[in-house]
């Protein structure tokens, strides 16, 4: 088949048709904004670009257009699409028949940790000997790339609860049919989609109602939000649920944590049973959850426990995910792609904890349509406890961000972060803050710049700037 990607240089569906092209179809592409790294890996694979959204792009024939969730009604390639009455399909529908539907699917959700914890779980099924199938909205280290596709009949995927496309506005996951869902946590996001926590405690509740008999649905009950939402499924759920947690009243819990420069050690108790123990060289209390999350899958579907520790020992994380980017003169630049303020708490939690001696210095672009809006402000002003200094950049694209909301008050925020007694700075965008951070710079800091885009290139100037 002729698949033609509108958006193709979105990640996901950048990933879509790399994916598409495995499968022995021929995949085709427009973009507004053609640009590396995503058009330079898709012309690697010799798939076909054109630039810009033109109606006359409708003219290269093709059996099925599929319409990225950024194409709105408007968009002139889009118009001609449904004017000719074209076959169109979400990217998610796609992912579903094409490579879930008659295959063994594991489902990560949650608002935070989703791409670690897919990651990781393609790995152990790797080295389980599962050969998977998998997509992540990430660079999985450990094969260089997000997504895969091979005969296997498990498939590892990322589920996001971000709409799907113009005309289908239910969450991407409740395409991908789970014979195992996690749901590692729940928190207000995607402000510019969801009116509140309750809508999306909704969307949640109807993944957990997808899982079969035969199946798992593992929920990390260490999240309030995951509990209201279990309970609130009481009776109405028709599969084994497995809780999960660093406390009671979780069935498989993580105990006895210890953190250094290695990384993480601990112990797992089933029904309070000591049932394994387990090391990681990834940091965080949020990311032993991660693990334990996936030992419980790879325990369904018989993946021993010396397996998930050789796939433990041997994870490389993701890209973007607490990676170091580099060090110069001693200074250790880290980039994360933290925005949410929980995910900004537990980011620099974890590296207080591996780097307990050093100043750390959080650098934070908002980016995200969420964290560019007011309605985080307050959780962000506790977000940054656990850094020495704190410099915020001016909000990305505050015109656009206009559109959704009322726009986070950079210059309050930074009045109420340094009235919690944490020195905080605003300055307007990457190359004023590598100017004013640079000079000051001392061996042994650690910088840890989050944003969920590139932020300016502000990693590598950083690091020039170190190198002089």
């Amino acid at each position: 088949m002729h698949y033609h990607l509108i958006g193709i240089c979105g990640t996901a569906m950048a990933s879509l048709a790399g994916m598409l092209q495995s499968a022995g179809h021929r995949v085709t592409g427009s973009d507004q904004n053609v640009y590396p790294p995503m058009s330079t890996q898709l012309e690697s694979l010799g798939i076909e670009i054109m630039n810009g959204y033109k109606a006359e792009n409708t003219d290269l024939p093709r059996d099925v257009t599929v319409v990225g969730n950024t194409i709105m009604r408007g968009n002139p390639e889009l118009e001609e699409v449904m004017n000719r009455k074209l076959l169109y399909r979400s990217q998610a529908e796609v992912v579903r028949e094409e490579f879930i539907r008659g295959r063994r699917s594991l489902v990560i959700a949650g608002t935070h940790g989703k791409t670690t914890t897919t990651s990781l779980a393609a790995w152990v099924c790797e080295v389980g000997g599962l050969d998977p199938t998998f997509l992540v909205g990430g660079v999985v280290q450990n094969f260089g790339q997000s997504f895969r596709v091979t005969a296997s009949d498990y498939f590892v995927i990322e589920g996001d609860e971000y709409d799907t496309a113009f005309f289908d506005k239910k969450p991407k996951f409740m395409s991908y049919l789970p014979e195992i869902a996690i749901v590692g946590n729940i928190e207000f996001d995607h402000a510019d989609i969801y009116k509140d926590l309750d809508a999306i405690k909704w969307q949640f509740s109807r993944l957990m109602n997808l899982v079969p008999g035969n199946g798992r649905l593992i929920c990390g009950t260490d999240s309030p939000v995951v509990v209201e939402v279990l309970e609130s499924m009481s009776g109405k759920l028709h599969t084994t649920v497995e809780t999960y947690g660093l406390s009671d009243p979780a069935k498989w819990q993580a105990r006895d944590l210890t953190f250094d420069a290695e990384g993480t050690r601990f112990s797992v108790y089933r029904e309070n049973l000591r049932w394994g123990e387990f090391s990681t060289g990834m940091i965080g209390e949020f990311n032993v959850r991660n693990c334990l999350a996936v030992i419980i899958a790879a325990d369904a579907w018989g993946i021993s426990q010396e397996k998930i520790q050789a796939a433990f020992d041997t994870f490389r994380s993701v890209k973007r995910r607490m990676e170091i980017r580099g060090v110069e003169a001693g200074v250790t630049v880290i980039d994360d792609f933290a925005h949410h303020p929980t995910a900004v708490d537990e980011t620099l939690k974890a590296l207080r904890q591996r780097y307990a001696e050093n100043r750390l210095i959080a650098v934070f672009e908002p980016r995200s349509r969420s964290s560019r809006l007011s309605v985080f402000e307050d959780r962000y002003r506790e977000a940054f406890r656990h850094a020495d200094k704190v410099i915020i950049a001016g909000v990305f694209n505050p015109e656009d961000a206009k559109t959704y909301g009322d726009v986070l008050d950079v210059h309050r925020l930074i009045d109420g972060i340094n009235a919690a007694g944490r020195p905080a700075m605003t300055l307007a965008d990457a190359d004023a803050i590598v100017e004013h951070l640079a000079p000051e710079l001392k061996h042994g800091d650690v910088v840890a710049i989050m944003s969920n885009g590139g932020f300016g290139g502000i990693h590598d100037k950083v690091l020039a700037a170190l190198r002089g």
